[in-house]
């Protein structure tokens, strides 16, 4: 029990040593956000610059999303049977995961688009 706890924390502290420069641009981006937010003399967030901006921009992006990432796939997915079609019988196994990855990936990436899109949506 002590033994599968330790390699747990011993995981988790790896992860946070890789992922701390991530963490460390995150922290600094929200911090200037948030610093230089000036809302409107209504004194309502809602109808600030900030929130109006940060809502079309999310908007935006996601919108792009969902036009990249099926063309990116399309591009991954003909270059993965290219190196398929010129590979032995030994390296199938791999160009065909692949291909499933990215069109799994590509999936995921414009579920979470539309699900973004609605939840945007709400706010208004």
């Amino acid at each position: 029990m002590k033994n599968t706890f330790a390699k747990t924390v011993r995981g988790a502290g790896a992860f946070l040593y890789r992922a701390r420069g991530w963490l460390a641009a995150t922290a600094v981006s929200l911090w200037a956000m948030l610093s230089t937010a000036t809302a409107s003399a209504s004194g309502s967030i809602g109808s600030s610059k900030l929130a109006t901006g940060t809502e079309n921009l999310v908007k935006d992006v996601t919108s792009w999303l969902l036009v990249i990432a099926p063309l990116v796939t399309v591009v991954a997915v003909i270059y993965y049977l290219i190196r398929k079609t010129v590979s032995d019988e030994i390296d199938h196994k791999k160009w065909n995961s692949r291909i499933s990855t990215a069109i799994i990936c590509c999936i995921g990436v414009v579920a979470a688009a539309l699900i973004i899109n609605l939840i945007v949506g709400y706010y208004q």
